[in-house]
């Protein structure tokens, strides 16, 4: 459930994009593919009945009806940022590790190397080697501070723009707090991070990785006048402290930079058809700040960061990967114990929620309660825009599909009443 505001702030949003995009398109053909085409499709039908729906019936009057239909679950479309960012959310807090402390680091681009990335940005192969050169230099980093070559944990995400919406993408990891020497298979807490050598490290690593990416003559000099503009190294930061323990305020930390949206399209204050404007607060000076661009401009700011179609967003390295998460817990859980580092308690998992969950959070109302009765109402029929009706109630219930069983309590899980006398369906379009 949404409000009347943000209902609002979503037709425009859908409005600038469908009277716009085919001129778009015919202006920069490179957003002229199927991909694209797809995902744009989805965001301006989202919601729409004729992408799918489950339809809900109440069994006990049979008088209330709703249908929901399907969203595009496309992290572009402002309807399903949120749901997007809560099954993230819930994704990564199922993999942080009970008793672990993280950090904060961020790993900046220097805004003369963007336009690598941004050239990159329909196949994803350059950013795919950033987020494994960023686990690399932090690895190295540490491993300089604890003097020895030890495995750590990074889970990784890449953000592809500013508060501005401009492309300027990064890196935020969760780092742990110590890593494993895989030798003598213990445990070793890192202290003090030290920071300062993260910058000239970072830039080393960044650097080397373009010049094998792009092998060009242009790109040597590129970098060779990059090491002598950044004398101190590129643009790093490691947090002071540790990540949110709680899990509560670990969720938020997260979601703020999981799937925010470039420009909050609550943040438009205006569009008359040509120009949009929209405002945000300056990284720098913290002060509000007003952009007015051409519709064309401000729909290819949204558009740039839409990643490659299967591009993994978010990242497991070393200890937080998959394939070694159990395999080390064991030594972790020890090492951890015997420094005296563990958190209290244990991350809580925080479970993605269901649209009816959502709903009963943002409006206090229960989505699946019969109007007329009170009763909850039950599954009745899903269709889908290719696969037709996946499921129809009226039809087992047509061809005695509930008959053998005598008695409700007999059904072993099956949501319906029984089919005599009780039930009373109207064949009629009902209204809520």
């Amino acid at each position: 459930m949404i409000t009347e505001e943000e209902k609002k702030d979503k037709n425009i949003f859908k409005q600038i994009i469908e009277e716009n995009w085919e001129d778009f398109k015919k202006k920069y053909p490179s957003y002229n593919k199927p991909y694209y085409e797809e995902v744009i499709k989805k965001t301006l039908l989202c919601g729409s009945e004729q992408e799918g729906y489950t339809e809900y019936r109440c069994m006990e009057c049979g008088q209330g009806m709703r249908r929901i239909p399907f969203t595009c679950k496309s992290c572009f479309c402002l309807s399903c940022s949120k749901v997007y960012t809560d099954e993230v959310v819930s994704q990564v807090s199922k993999m942080l590790r009970s008793g672990m402390k993280y950090r904060h680091v961020v790993l900046t681009i220097p805004e003369q190397l963007r336009e690598v990335f941004y050239k990159d940005r329909h196949n994803g192969k350059i950013l795919s080697e950033l987020m494994r050169t960023g686990y690399r230099c932090v690895e190295e980093v540490v491993g300089t501070a604890v003097k020895r070559k030890v495995k750590i944990g990074m889970i990784m995400v890449l953000q592809t723009h500013g508060r501005s919406g401009h492309y300027n993408p990064h890196l935020h990891i969760l780092l742990t707090s110590g890593g494993i020497n895989e030798e003598r298979k213990e445990w070793k807490e890192l202290g003090y991070l030290p920071f300062e050598i993260i910058h000239t490290k970072w830039q080393y690593h960044l650097l080397n990785m373009i010049r094998e990416q792009v092998p060009t003559k242009e790109m040597n000099k590129m970098v060779d006048n990059l090491y002598k503009l950044y004398t101190k190294g590129f643009v790093a930061n490691v947090s002071k402290g540790e990540a949110p323990e709680k899990a509560k305020g670990l969720a938020k930390y997260l979601a703020k930079y999981m799937a925010s949206p470039p420009i909050s399209v609550r943040r438009i204050i205006r569009y008359d058809g040509e120009t949009v404007t929209y405002w945000y607060n300056d990284h720098e000076t913290k002060a509000r700040k007003e952009e007015s661009l051409d519709v064309l401009t401000f729909i290819g700011r949204m558009v740039q960061h839409i990643l490659p179609k299967g591009f993994q967003r978010i990242r497991y390295y070393g200890l937080q990967a998959t394939k070694t998460y159990e395999k080390w817990s064991q030594v972790i859980k020890e090492g951890l114990k015997n420094f005296c580092k563990a958190v209290q308690g244990v991350y809580e998992v925080i479970e993605s929620r269901n649209y009816r969950q959502r709903y009963k959070e943002s409006s206090g109302k229960d989505p699946l309660k019969c109007p007329f009765c009170g009763s909850e109402m039950k599954v009745w029929k899903i269709w889908h825009p290719i696969y037709g009706v996946i499921y129809d109630e009226e039809k087992n219930i047509r061809q005695g599909k509930y008959e053998k069983y005598s008695k409700p309590r007999d059904r072993g899980g099956c949501t319906l009443r029984g089919c005599t006398r009780i039930l009373q369906i109207s064949m009629f379009s009902l209204s809520l």
